[in-house]
């Protein structure tokens, strides 16, 4: 365990916290006149609120990291261009939809050629399955990252909800980059973002005054998806797993019922868990505050998992996961 890497993820995160702060008190009222959120089928708020936070939060992670990365350049560091790039790239796409509504087709394969530069900017020599023909898992990796990405989007339908999920995870990547089990680089950007969120936390809490927007949620969801990518292929698998997981269940469970109604699944709507939840008595509150303990649960696993470095642990650690994140879903699916 390196006290020089917990160090500069503090760093990082007080650093992120600290420009995303400034950034969306400086930026909000020119929001409030080119991107208001109205309400609409899939909102939990009732009057326009301003959208485009993510500017912040995504400035924030991508200076902080970087910044810190090059003040540890003695320890062979080097910033992750194509990472930032993509996320850069990915978030003025995003933007773009929050300003005005971009078709479904050129929205997701604008988000595909981000994912893609990310998935195949590994090394080559880095696989999940070494076993397998390299072209097909790189093609796998980015159809996971684009519905990655898509679900990090579509879970941040409550105040403080993205927050409430990525905080824990990265906090998560930021300890376990610290004890050696991924690269500092990945680790330090987990760290700013998780400094980038705190610093936006303020702001959206519940009645929210600033919403992320696409230009948020999507470069959240690139950065989470790059992080996590990482911890797999360093032969942590099963960690990677277990830290998002509740976000995998809700939204790809909520995604196959619709399909199977035979519902317009790609229409905005209040399907998943915890938007029942609120519809079930549930205050948002309480909703974001059980799925952060969730979070935290998951995290807990996933460090059992890397300490105990079995097999079988790994199983029974992903039953007790889907478990527990299966428990919060009934929860959330039945009246208070």
């Amino acid at each position: 365990m390196s006290a020089f890497e917990i160090l500069l993820s503090l760093i990082a995160a007080v650093l992120a916290a600290s420009i995303s702060a400034v950034l969306i008190q400086a930026t909000r009222p020119l929001l409030l006149r080119v991107a208001l959120a109205k309400p609409n089928a899939r909102s939990s708020h009732r009057i326009p609120t301003p959208q485009g936070a993510g500017i912040a939060v995504t400035a924030a992670t991508l200076l902080a990291g970087g910044i810190v990365i090059v003040l540890a350049g003695s320890q062979n560091l080097t910033i992750p261009f194509i990472v930032f790039a993509a996320c850069l790239f990915i978030a003025v796409v995003g933007f773009a939809d929050d300003i005005r509504s971009l078709p479904v087709v050129p929205r997701l394969l604008l988000q595909a050629a981000a994912v893609a530069a990310v998935v195949f900017s590994a090394p080559d020599g880095l696989r999940l399955v070494p076993a397998g023909p390299v072209w097909l898992e790189r093609g796998l990796l980015l159809i996971a990252g684009l519905w990655f990405v898509n679900l990090v989007n579509f879970m941040d339908g409550l105040d403080l909800m993205t927050a409430a999920e990525a905080v824990p995870i990265t906090v998560a990547i930021a300890l376990l980059g610290s004890f050696g089990y991924l690269p500092a680089a990945p680790a330090l950007v987990a760290a700013a973002l998780c400094g980038a969120l705190l610093g936006f936390a303020p702001f959206n809490r519940p009645v929210a005054r600033i919403f992320l927007g696409d230009v948020g949620s999507l470069p959240i969801g690139l950065l989470l998806g790059w992080c996590l990518l990482e911890l797999a292929l360093h032969r942590q698998f099963a960690a990677a797993l277990l830290l998002p997981l509740y976000y995998l269940t809700d939204a790809t469970v909520t995604l196959f019922r619709r399909m199977a109604r035979r519902e317009p699944f790609w229409a905005a709507h209040r399907s998943h868990f915890y938007q029942r939840a609120t519809d079930n008595g549930f205050t948002v509150w309480r909703v974001v505050g059980e799925v952060f303990a969730l979070n935290a649960v998951l995290a807990l696993l996933a460090f059992a998992s890397v300490a105990l470095n079995s097999l079988t642990a790994d199983i029974a650690l992903l039953l007790t996961g889907a478990l527990a994140v299966a428990w919060q879903l009934r929860r959330f699916s039945r009246p208070l």
